[in-house]
């Protein structure tokens, strides 16, 4: 009897963890559009707006002020050489006291974030 009662304790608890890994799988896939590929893009567009928005708050602390992406690459302060990632394109938007790094989707699925962006609060932002 209790080998019986520990077999379908087992067979409960595996289920209740499967249940749980394929719950927040499904989430993870509907934050970033339906295909796996899309979910890694919007990930990696989010650690470049990060990264981008980091160098322009170095930058800042060092030279006192905010500029454009390109002149971040042309003084050593940021390494990423593209512009984009898969679908989305980056931007900045410069002014005396902060910035704006915005990804634009220009991609076919409905389902991504058209906007995604980030101050120097280092907060991302989706539209």
């Amino acid at each position: 009897m209790g080998r019986a009662f520990g077999f379908i304790s087992l067979i409960i608890v595996v289920g209740v963890g499967a249940y749980i890994y394929m719950h927040q799988t499904q989430s993870v896939m509907s934050a970033g559009g339906s295909h796996p590929t899309a979910t890694v893009d919007l990930m990696g567009v989010r650690n470049d707006l990060l990264a981008i928005a980091q160098a322009e708050r170095s930058h800042q602390a060092a030279q006192g002020s905010y500029v454009s992406i390109e002149a971040l690459r042309s003084q050593g302060d940021l390494t990423m050489t593209r512009d984009n990632r898969g679908p989305y394109n980056y931007s900045a938007e410069i002014s005396d006291s902060s910035f704006r790094i915005v990804a634009t989707y220009a991609g076919p699925d409905s389902s991504m974030p058209r906007i995604l962006s980030v101050d120097q609060t280092m907060q991302v932002s989706q539209q």
